[in-house]
Formats: structure tokens, sequence, C-alpha cells
């Protein structure tokens, strides 16, 4: 049985003991988007950590099956979601391929790279969902292609509304294995951090573009 409530407080235990989170609340990064944040995410660090790195993998793998049920194919948003999109698809037993940001500008030009078939039913692999864009992006093209997609699973998500919003107008499913709520509240149990940041940290989540604007900028 798929115990949610388990796999996010444990999957948030993961990120932060290895520091793929990092949560500065009085010392922000500022975000290539120019936002100011006092979490900084890097989900890749997880493959550097081999038990954590399989446990991850059986649990985006649970819960595609979950969510999802039966597919064809599973395809990994480059460049963070390719690793992870790897991993599950050799659990699953799976063809896999994975979707460019842009299109390569030599050769044959293409999007998505490895062999796809119209009418694959398939399922997104991402490492992180911030607003959705690069996600959806991924999903629009793979439809474009004649692909049915089904879904889209993640490590995590900031769970800011306008993802909501994006992956609503969308119409595109997603799941993930843990969130910023889970996040903070283990992280504040657990003295990652102090219970008086707790307020600031659930501050940005409400209103991540106007957050600490007039705080000096510490480049992530």
């Amino acid at each position: 049985m798929y115990n949610k409530s388990d796999i996010e407080l444990k999957v948030a235990e993961f990120l932060l003991q290895i520091k793929a989170i990092k949560l500065q609340p009085n010392n922000p990064f500022t975000w290539a988007s120019g936002w100011k944040s006092p979490i900084y995410c890097d989900n890749r660090v997880t493959l550097s950590h081999p038990s954590i790195r399989t446990y991850i993998r059986q649990k985006l793998t649970q819960l595609i099956q979950e969510e999802f049920g039966s597919v064809d194919l599973i395809a990994g948003v480059a460049t963070a979601g390719i690793p992870q999109g790897v991993l599950v698809a050799q659990e699953l037993g799976l063809p896999f391929a994975y979707v460019r940001a842009k299109a390569k500008e030599h050769g044959t030009g293409s999007l998505i790279e490895g062999e796809i078939v119209e009418g694959q039913r398939v399922v997104v692999v991402e490492d992180l969902i911030s607003t959705g864009k690069s996600s959806l992006q991924a999903v629009n093209a793979l439809k474009d292609a004649g692909l049915s997609v089904a879904g889209l699973v993640s490590i995590f998500t900031y769970g800011f509304d306008i993802a909501e919003e994006n992956f609503k107008e969308a119409k595109c499913r997603f799941a993930t294995l843990s969130n910023y709520n889970t996040l903070i509240e283990y992280a504040a149990e657990n003295s990652f951090i102090a219970q008086s940041d707790v307020d600031v940290l659930n501050q940005w989540r409400r209103n991540p573009s106007e957050w600490g604007q007039n705080l000096d900028k510490n480049p992530a």
C-alpha cells in the first residue's frame, strides 16, 4: 500500500539530510528568475547517495503505478529529470525518451530524444516543480508528437498556486513524492530551522515573486 504521508516525510528528511534542499531564511538565495528565496533545491544530489537514489526510484515507480496505471513510455525533462526518468524506466522495464528545453540546433533538430511511437501512453518524470512552465513545455512537446500524456511525477514541489493553475489549464495531472508544507513541518520539528523561521518561510511560499525584494543578493 502506498502510504503517501510517510513517504512525503521520508523524502523531506532525505533531502534535508543530504543538503539537496537548503533552507536559509536569513540569508536568502537569488534564483535565475530574480526571485529571492529562502530555499534552494538541487535534487541531483540524490544521485550521489545510492540508498536514497534507490528509495526515490522505487517510490516514483509506485507513484506512477498508483496514479496512472499501465504506461508504455517514461519521458524525462532535460536536464535534471533525465537521470531520474532513466532509473524509473529501468525499474518498470519500459522504454525511455527525454525532452530538450529547445530543439537541437544541428543534425536532426530533435526536440525529443529517443524512440517514440504515436499513441504511446507516457508519464513524464521531473525532479522539481516550481511554476510548472518547463515541465509543461515537455508535456506539450510530447502531445504535439502524437503521444498520450497520462501525467507527470516529480520528487518535490514548492506548491505554488501558479503551478496548480498552469497544470489545471494544461489539463495535465501531476503527483509528487514530497512538498514544501511537509518539508517545513519536518524541518521545524527536527531542528533544521528555528520555529521562528516558519512564518518567514510560509510568507515566501504565499508570495514568492515579491518576497524579500529589498534584500541584498546572494546568488545561488
